[in-house]
């Protein structure tokens, strides 16, 4: 008989109610960077989520809702907040689905409810091309934010330093935060990134605001044909969607947090993301609308742009994005770490070492700047496979999951919620790539490689 002790201890590891595990197998779950920490708060949720949500994306709204105009921009920015918080909902309540288990990473949750093999095909390439694609379009954003730091502050007319030199420099500071062990010894530099998020939204909207509406403003459709802005919408829905892409890091996020029978880890999770969903909510409603009201359709691509005074001002909101990318960076690679660890120690055989994971996390962070550096409109390449990508794991997986798991009764009230969803993330990965491919063909020609 397992004591009562024991038996909460053992969920609190997120083990089988009775750990078969051998202690080769324990002492490698407690080398990953996923399972080797489980004494989190539910505020490191709270920043965690912040940080995942909230990407430098932020400062493109005003130009997708001058794409959008205002009916569907405010629709699709309010819709897409209610579902997102819906799927995520989901995905904390099936963390702990199975009694005495937990699904620490997404892939985990994927075989439970598709099968072992079929859930890793599905989520794993799905989940690698979000996390990746995003470490590296981290890598050019925080380049190029130097970049206009630099520019913003320098007094003479020396030579200008090439964006190139810039990733790198943001890139070095990756080769020093990659070798940190888990999630929650990211927790300082991710609550920085959080408060760095709130800030430079601040100054955004603030700062639009301080501006007051523009004389000659306008907030009809930019393109001049039919055709152009209909692409340019559904471009711009796509813009949109990937506002909410932190679904692929949730349920790693939530793998940091204790728990007992009597204390499932829901309850902190989902106190976390409350409050990071309000935060959400304060950085985007305000830089969309304000952003758009003030400026109309001669707004830029990033909003820091178009303001350019006071020059001080705008030179420390971009220094804030350089913080808070760095933060989104570590965040989304540790799932990535995990995997290549994972796949080496238990698949390869490898020992768990300093070593290996000094050599492996080493090799991925040179891989992404190495791309950022390549192809430095690697942003404007998201639009295409963002839509493929980001739409299932955030609007349409979970709800899939759902089904599968909880099988709700035919026309209840679930059921019904559930297909919504699924019909307007389908319909979300189908159009956004074709308004992604759209732009990609048009800038084409504005593209430098190693700019």
């Amino acid at each position: 008989m397992v004591s009562e002790g024991t038996q909460s201890q053992n969920q609190q590891h997120g083990v089988d109610k009775v750990d078969n595990r051998s202690e080769k197998e324990k002492a490698i779950d407690a080398w990953l960077p996923i399972t080797s920490s489980r004494n989190a708060k539910w505020w490191y949720a709270a920043f965690h989520n912040v940080t995942a949500m909230v990407g430098a994306g932020v400062l493109s709204l005003p130009y997708a809702m001058s794409e959008l105009g205002w009916g569907p921009g405010v629709a699709v920015m309010v819709i897409s907040w209610i579902v997102t918080v819906y799927t995520l909902w989901q995905m904390i309540e099936m963390h702990e689905m199975v009694p005495g288990k937990r699904f620490d990473r997404y892939h985990e949750l994927g075989q439970h409810a598709f099968g072992e093999k079929l859930g890793l095909y599905i989520v794993v390439p799905q989940q690698l091309v979000v996390e990746v694609s995003l470490c590296i379009i981290y890598m050019v954003t925080g380049g190029k934010s130097l970049q206009k730091f630099h520019d913003l502050v320098r007094q003479d007319d020396s030579q200008d330093i090439r964006l190139t030199f810039f990733i790198m420099i943001y890139g070095s500071v990756h080769f020093v935060l990659s070798h940190l062990p888990n999630f929650n010894s990211l927790s300082g530099i991710s609550l920085a990134a959080a408060i760095m998020s709130l800030s430079y939204s601040t100054i955004a909207w603030s700062a639009a605001l301080d501006k007051g509406v523009q004389p000659n403003v306008e907030y009809g459709y930019k393109a001049k044909s039919t055709t152009g802005t209909v692409f340019n919408f559904l471009s711009a829905l796509g813009d949109m969607a990937f506002a909410y892409a932190g679904h692929n890091v949730v349920l790693e996020i939530q793998a940091t947090i204790p728990s007992t029978p009597e204390k499932p880890s829901k309850g902190p999770m989902w106190k976390g993301v409350v409050v990071a969903y309000i935060v959400i909510a304060l950085c985007y409603f305000p830089v969309a609308f304000i952003g758009y009201w003030v400026f109309g359709n001669g707004v830029d691509d990033n909003i820091l742009i178009t303001l350019e005074k006071p020059t001080w001002l705008i030179a420390m909101a971009n220094m804030f994005v350089v913080v808070h990318v760095i933060g989104s960076y570590q965040l989304y690679a540790m799932p990535v770490f995990d995997m290549m660890e994972t796949l080496l120690v238990k698949k390869l055989n490898f020992a768990p070492s300093f070593m290996l994971r000094f050599i492996t996390r080493n090799v991925y962070v040179a891989f992404t700047m190495f791309v950022g550096i390549c192809f430095p409109f690697f942003g404007g390449l998201l639009g295409f496979f963002g839509g493929l990508a980001f739409a299932p794991t955030t609007y349409f997986l979970p709800c899939i999951m759902w089904l599968c798991i909880c099988k709700p009764r035919r026309w209840s009230l679930s059921w019904f919620t559930n297909w919504i969803c699924i019909v307007l993330g389908v319909v979300l990965m189908v159009v956004a790539p074709i308004g992604g491919l759209r732009s990609i063909i048009v800038q084409a020609k504005t593209y430098k490689f190693f700019s």
